[in-house]
C-alpha cells in the first residue's frame, strides 16, 4: 500500500492548525470533539457535516514484537447524521526496532460507523454502539493489544460534577493464520477542566486470547484547546503487565476543518 498520501495529507493538516484565526476559524465553527488520546472512545458524536482530523505521534519501548516503535496515527471522522459518524483509520508509517534490526512499515487501515443509541441530558448519558472493520492487513509489529479483523464496541459517555467519563466495552476478532480468537476490552477514562487545560486519567484491559495473558494500562494525558476547533494534546501509558508494552508516549492535535461540507436546509436539524 502507498503512504505517500496519507503523508502528505498530514502535511497538510499540519500546515492548515497555523494558520490565523482570521483565516481559518469563523465565530459559527462549532467545536471540535476529539476522540484521542485516550484509548475510550467518546460516545458523542463529531459536528454533523464537519470533517474532523484526529493526528498523532506514538513512541513505544519494549514489548514482545519489538524494543522500540514509532507509529503516526491519522482517523478522519465526519458525522452525517445527528446519530450516524463515519470514520477512517489510518497509520501512514510505521518504523520498530528488534534485536538491532530496524523496519519500516506502512500500517494497517480499519474503516468504521458510530450511532448514538441515546442522545445524553442532564440526568443520562450519552450511549452509542460502534462497528470497525480491517480494511488493509500490514506485517508492521502490532502493540500490546494487538491487531484485529473486526470489532464492535458500546460507548458511554457522561459529565458528572464537572468531571467527564467516558467508557467503552470492546469486543474484537482477532486472527492468526487460520484460527480465529475472541478478544475482549474494558475502558474507563475520566478528564478535568484545570483552567485552559484538561487533565485525563483512564485505565483499560485487554485479553490477549493468543498469549493467554491479560495487558493492562494506565494513562495521564493532557490537553489544550488552542481555538474551538484545535486542540493539542500529549501524555505518556504506563504498561502494568509482563505481556503490555512497557511505555508509550504520544504527541498530537485534532482539527476540525471550519467549513461544512453541505448546506442546510432551512428548518431542518444542523
Amino acid at each position: 500500500m502507498k503512504i505517500g498520501v496519507p503523508i502528505c495529507l498530514l502535511c497538510m493538516l499540519s500546515a492548515f492548525a497555523q494558520l490565523s484565526p482570521a483565516q481559518s476559524v469563523t465565530p459559527c465553527v462549532p467545536e471540535a470533539n476529539p476522540g484521542r488520546p485516550t484509548v475510550s472512545t467518546p460516545a458523542t458524536l463529531t459536528p454533523v457535516g464537519y470533517l474532523q482530523f484526529e493526528n498523532g505521534v506514538v513512541f513505544a519501548q519494549q514489548s514482545t514484537e519489538f524494543s522500540k516503535r514509532i507509529g503516526i496515527g491519522q482517523v478522519t471522522k465526519l458525522s452525517v447524521h445527528p446519530r450516524l459518524e463515519l470514520f477512517l483509520q489510518t497509520e501512514p508509517l510505521a518504523i520498530s526496532q528488534f534485536k538491532d534490526r530496524t523496519a519500516v512499515h506502512e500500517g494497517e487501515v480499519f474503516a468504521g460507523v458510530q450511532s448514538a443509541l441515546f442522545a445524553g441530558g442532564e440526568s443520562r448519558p450519552t450511549v452509542s454502539i460502534s462497528y470497525v472493520r480491517r480494511l488493509h492487513a500490514s506485517v508492521a509489529p502490532e502493540l500490546d493489544v494487538g491487531t484485529f479483523r473486526q470489532s464492535a464496541s458500546i460507548l458511554l459517555s457522561e459529565d458528572l460534577d464537572g468531571f467527564h467519563f467516558d467508557t467503552n466495552g470492546i469486543f474484537t476478532e482477532q486472527l492468526q493464520g487460520a484460527v480465529r480468537r475472541a478478544q475482549f476490552g474494558q475502558t474507563l477514562s475520566i478528564s478535568h477542566s484545570l483552567g485552559k487545560f484538561t487533565i485525563s486519567g483512564e485505565v483499560w484491559h485487554f485479553s490477549q486470547p493468543f498469549e493467554k495473558g491479560n495487558t493492562v494500562g494506565n494513562l495521564w494525558a493532557v490537553s489544550r484547546a488552542l481555538r474551538k476547533n484545535l486542540v493539542v494534546d500529549a501524555g505518556f501509558n504506563r504498561g502494568l503487565t509482563k505481556t503490555s508494552t512497557r511505555w508509550e508516549v504520544f504527541v498530537g492535535f485534532t482539527y476540525l476543518l471550519p467549513h461544512r461540507l453541505w448546506r442546510v436546509r432551512h428548518g431542518s436539524q444542523p
